[in-house]
């Protein structure tokens, strides 16, 4: 796994507003009290869009290296973009709550088959280690048939990572639905 790395400039309390950078706040282990700071914007987006919203990562700052996750992500309501950002810094050996992004692939597959994924949960909230985290979890469909359900066994855990609900189920698969198809009506001809 790549180290994911994202640079923090230092800045002041209070209202920020800077074309280019998006405000944050740094705060956990080893931060003695929290820390306004700025992110430039492309870099962040990049690592929004390429490893989520509950990424974890190394933040650059003052010339020295944390290690933390984003824990929350905050944007414009219509438009979307991000305005702030909370990274919590912590040690690998920290327990934490996290959530964690699923992802399913092979759906294309499902549908030569005349089936599809009905997905009841996009996420799972997980309990433990940070080291043991997953930035994300990738469930592979294409072999599954009708009634298969997705619970945790299929999703890969670490068996020392800890979660709320075991029995959830995350996905079933299902007969592919047609499209009503809307009849025409031709005008009578006279």
């Amino acid at each position: 796994m790549n180290e994911i790395t994202l640079d923090a400039i230092e800045r002041a309390d209070g209202k920020f507003k800077e074309n280019g950078y998006v405000a944050g706040i740094l705060y956990g282990d080893g931060v003695e009290k929290a820390t306004a700071v700025k992110f430039e914007e492309k870099s962040l987006n990049r690592l929004l869009t390429s490893h989520g919203n509950s990424a974890k990562l190394w933040i650059n700052i003052n010339n020295s290296k944390k290690f933390g996750f984003i824990k929350e992500v905050q944007r414009k309501h219509l438009v979307r973009t991000v305005t702030h950002v909370d990274v919590q810094i912590v040690s690998k050996d920290h327990e934490i709550k996290i959530a964690i992004p699923i992802t399913y692939k092979g759906d294309d597959v499902l549908r030569t088959k005349q089936l599809q994924l009905q997905v009841y949960k996009s996420e799972i909230t997980v309990f433990g280690k940070m080291a043991l985290m997953p930035d994300g979890i990738e469930v592979d469909v294409s072999e599954m048939n009708l009634n298969d359900t997705i619970t945790l066994d299929k999703l890969g855990l670490d068996k020392l990572l800890k979660i709320e609900n075991e029995d959830a189920v995350y996905g079933t698969i299902i007969n592919l639905r047609a499209l009503p198809v809307e009849e025409v009506v031709e005008p009578e001809k006279k």
